[in-house]
């Protein structure tokens, strides 16, 4: 019995808190559906602001993607064909991330691991390096931060990595957090402002009132709020939340991962490192994160002896020494992920802001999605930097398509 207690198979490394019980209150000012990393960041900014919130969460906090993540903050190695309508903003949110951990840190009292190690992509054999270098172009002409190195150089910055590796990308800017960490000063943070957060409760649906939603049901009760923020995840495109006229592009795309424990006899990587079947990404606490599989299997959890095998052998293709290394914890999660693998943020209706989306992308947007939705509600308008990521970008693809047919 002890065994299956303590098997690290489905279990995520686990907060070292949770939020007080609360229940539904009858009122507040800003209702926030969905208690993951940017429910809860977008909380925390509006109670700063003096409003009072209440987040509700159909499960606990973070059970969604935000504890299932690595934590990067890779605006440079994530670019890829496809993606400029998204880089401007992952590249304001990258250069919000200091002054958004400075004030997280001292909110809550607690570290988050930030680290500003760079992330290097790397490659093995010619069809790789001919990818490799296909991405080093677009990320030159796209004026992103990254420098081409070869094998050796690769190696002289990580020594673990096996000597095969013929090529590499170095993206100095990136930075990574921990997101256990990250979640638990979320929490401190939201406690501190006076934010309440009900868990284990399902939003139902909206209440609206002469066109404009005024609050929401859950469990059988109504909370009334001047604003509703929908920030829910891969649930957010779920039908029955939203009426037909407001429903979200919005789907699960599942992810495997693996935590991976240390030791001075194993040594461990410097910074992130990439390669074309996974990521690895080392953190303070001594574990060395694993991920992620992609999987287009709707709401279908569980760790998957396939996912399990591609993640080892991705990653002991470059990194021999993982082979030592005991399994601490592996776990799957669900990312949201929108039509064109961006975010959607904007008014949906009045008095429903619309922050989801995010697909793999969401601690690095964090601190520009938790600054834009504070600036619609406070101001009515969204900042410049966050423009253009509302539903209507969809139609306007589905116009162009039809005209191209």
């Amino acid at each position: 019995m002890s065994d299956l207690l303590t098997s690290p198979i489905g279990q995520r490394r686990s907060l070292a808190m949770r939020p007080r019980t609360a229940a539904l209150p009858q009122r507040a000012d800003i209702a926030v559906v969905g208690g993951g990393l940017i429910g809860l960041s977008i909380a925390w900014r509006l109670a700063q602001a003096g409003r009072s919130v209440t987040v509700v969460e159909r499960g606990r906090v973070g059970s969604g993607a935000s504890l299932a993540a690595t934590g990067m903050l890779a605006p440079a190695a994530e670019h890829e064909p496809g993606s400029d309508l998204l880089l401007p903003l992952a590249l304001e949110s990258l250069r919000r991330w200091p002054a958004f951990r400075d004030a997280l840190e001292a909110a809550s009292g607690r570290a988050i691991d930030y680290r500003e190690d760079g992330t290097l992509v790397i490659a093995i054999g010619r069809d790789e390096v001919e990818r490799l270098r296909f991405r080093h172009d677009l990320q030159r002409r796209s004026g992103v931060a990254a420098e081409w190195l070869s094998g050796p150089e690769v190696r002289a910055r990580e020594p673990l990595l096996r000597p095969n590796v013929t090529a590499g990308i170095l993206c100095p800017l990136d930075a990574q957090v921990d997101p256990r960490l990250v979640m638990e000063a979320l929490l401190g943070a939201c406690e501190a402002a006076g934010v309440t957060i009900v868990e284990e409760v399902a939003v139902e649906g909206l209440e609206r009132q002469g066109g404009r939603v005024t609050g929401l049901r859950a469990d059988g009760r109504v909370l009334a709020a001047e604003t509703v923020i929908l920030a829910a995840g891969a649930w957010s495109g779920e039908a029955g939340l939203l009426p037909d006229d407001l429903a979200l592009p919005v789907r699960p795309l599942k992810g495997q991962s693996l935590a991976l424990r240390t030791t001075r006899r194993t040594g461990t990587l410097s910074r992130m490192v990439w390669t074309d079947a996974v990521h690895m990404a080392p953190k303070g606490d001594g574990h060395l994160i694993v991920g992620a599989t992609v999987e287009d299997c709707g709401f279908n959890s569980g760790v998957t002896a396939g996912g399990l095998f591609a993640l080892l052998e991705g990653a002991r293709r470059v990194l021999p020494g993982i082979e030592e290394m005991e399994v601490d914890a592996v776990w799957s999660g669900f990312r949201p992920t929108s039509d064109d693998d961006a975010p959607i943020i904007e008014e949906a209706a009045p008095g429903l802001v619309v922050a989801t989306g995010h697909h793999r992308n969401g601690y690095l947007l964090a601190p520009a999605t938790a600054d834009a939705v504070a600036a619609l509600v406070g101001e009515g308008a969204l900042p410049d930097f966050a423009r253009g990521f509302g539903r209507a970008r969809f139609a306007s693809h589905e116009n162009r398509g039809r005209a191209v047919a």
